[in-house]
């Protein structure tokens, strides 16, 4: 492996791992059950798959040229995350006064999370749009990819090879995420923890969701 492919490895690793509103989105549905989380994962990297092959075709280009255009996806996934932020807080609520009402009536035996249910394709769906719908990751990969081709390789197939490092990465590492909070799932299902996880979640996502929003109302 080339010196190059070695740092934008580390890069990618470091972009992949770090916590925003794919991590958020994935643990909140892994707190549902192990099939809602790992489903999740896959629809993040799903995601990045979209955003790198864009990069990859020049077609990122066309929506950093073409202001309309990025402020159109800009207000969809601020919007998007203000609508999961919103429901998870909704659900805190919901949660908080159903467990009280529980506790009264049976002594405190906590009911089912409120999430769980058949089929994983909502939340592969909520995966992938939480992803595909942010406005910074093409413009973002549209100038990172062309600095780790090296002069006089041609660009098609490394960046080829780029961008399947990061879907990759995407698919163990989302993936794992899930796997872990289903791992520690006795513990952060306790009524008081997972309700505390996803008031947590639900307000990082609502602040993502303001903040790209706002930029967008100041820009």
């Amino acid at each position: 492996m080339d010196g190059q492919l070695m740092a934008f490895t580390g890069i990618a690793a470091g972009m992949v791992a770090m916590p925003g509103a794919d991590f958020a989105v994935v643990v909140r549905n892994a707190l549902a059950s192990r099939r809602a989380g790992v489903a999740t994962a896959f629809g993040v990297a799903g995601g990045l798959l979209v955003h790198t092959a864009l990069a990859v075709a020049g077609l990122a280009a066309v929506l950093v040229a073409v202001p309309a255009l990025f402020e159109t996806v800009q207000l969809l996934g601020g919007a998007y995350l203000l609508y999961l932020g919103a429901r998870a807080l909704i659900s805190v609520a919901r949660r908080s006064a159903a467990d009280g009402q529980a506790a009264g009536a049976q002594g405190g035996g906590p009911g089912p999370h409120p999430m769980a249910g058949p089929g994983t394709a909502p939340y592969l769906r909520q995966g992938f749009f939480t992803n595909a719908l942010n406005p910074k990751a093409p413009v973002l990969f549209l100038s990172l990819l062309p600095q780790f081709v090296p002069a006089g390789q041609p660009a098609l197939p490394r960046t080829l090879l780029l961008a399947a490092i990061v879907v990759g990465m995407a698919a163990v590492w989302f993936p794992a995420v899930a796997l872990l909070v289903d791992r520690l799932g006795a513990w952060l299902r306790r009524p008081r923890v997972s309700r505390a996880l996803e008031a947590i979640t639900g307000a990082l996502l609502t602040a993502l969701g303001g903040i790209l929003l706002a930029e967008l109302v100041l820009t």
